[in-house]
């Protein structure tokens, strides 16, 4: 490793930010150089939103490396730590570079992804179908209990009737995601040249145009060949990377319509998702997201054309 921790490292690390999270003068202007050495894929993708097949498909495209931006993985809402992100950037030998982080774009977050110069992709995907995933995976995985979503996880969640995990997962976790997309919708509002959002069913139907897009956005020269072999490559080892069921509408199949009208009325409080919303509450006229009859409308196609709805 060849990072050089001088002090203009030192002194920026240990610059005091204003409290919404801004720098100025001297240390601004050095965080926006030491960020324009090198190119980093920032995936900011909600939990379950095919976030580790992405991310792996990236890093085998750029033949790089995956890398931890946030302080600690523990709670899952990340905030990008200041060290980790100079670490990367001064280091001249160091591989491409792809981060993945379940964090919100609160104010703090986005004042160091704007001096940094960092462009942040997320992924936009219907809530109940996140949920549900969320919630098999709640149930089988020990690791995803202890860590929650900015919350704590009931000790006794798996001994919990169907009924309850249903509403745990409603009024707990739904909270955060309805947050999550309000605050990158803000943020891509303000500033879209920045924020690359992808729609998942769009990622179903053309992998290979949304890695290629995701990647082009982060500043890499790639090509499509390249994002399909890749993909193919990532495709093959599916359930090491966290592939779940595959199909598209299966939180029609867990929810109630009381649970949907919770849904509702969490994202109604944050008007500016009025246009994601037919995606994110799976009411696109039209869509197979949209109902369980098009549950399986995506099953095992190929990667250069379709794929089985991956999750992370």
């Amino acid at each position: 490793m060849s990072a050089i921790i001088d002090s203009s490292a030192i002194h920026a690390i240990f610059a005091t930010p204003f409290p919404e999270g801004s720098f100025e003068g001297p240390t601004l202007q050095y965080l926006r150089e030491v960020g324009a050495r090198r190119n980093i894929l920032l995936l900011a993708f909600a939990p379950k939103a095919a976030g580790t097949f992405f991310r792996e498909a990236a890093v085998k495209t750029l033949n790089g490396q995956l890398i931890r931006l946030a302080h600690a993985q523990g709670g899952r809402d990340g905030t990008l730590y200041l060290p980790y992100v100079l670490r990367i950037c001064l280091d001249s030998e160091a591989p491409e570079t792809v981060a993945h982080v379940h964090m919100q774009a609160f104010e703090s977050n986005r004042h160091l992804i704007n001096a940094l110069g960092l462009k942040p992709v997320i992924m936009i995907r219907n809530i109940a179908d996140m949920l549900a995933s969320f919630l098999d995976m709640l149930e089988t995985d020990p690791v995803a209990r202890a860590e929650g979503l900015n919350c704590q996880v009931p000790a006794n969640f798996t001994e919990l009737d169907r009924a309850r995990k249903l509403d745990f997962m409603i009024d707990v976790i739904a909270p955060w995601y309805a947050s999550y997309f309000a605050t990158w919708k803000d943020f891509a509002d303000a500033d879209p040249d920045t924020v690359c959002v992808l729609q998942y069913r769009d990622f179903c139907r053309a992998p290979v145009d949304a890695l290629w897009t995701a990647l082009a956005h982060a500043g890499f020269v790639v090509s499509h060949a390249e994002c399909e072999a890749a993909l193919g490559e990532i495709w093959e080892a599916r359930e090491i990377h966290r592939y779940n069921k595959g199909v598209a509408g299966r939180g029609n199949r867990y929810f109630t319509p009381a649970h949907f009208a919770r849904l509702r009325a969490l994202t109604a409080y944050y008007p500016q998702l009025e246009s994601w919303l037919p995606d994110l509450l799976g009411e696109r006229e039209g869509d197979p997201e949209a109902s369980p009859a098009g549950a399986d409308h995506n099953s095992a196609r190929p990667p250069s054309t379709m794929i089985s709805a991956p999750s992370i």
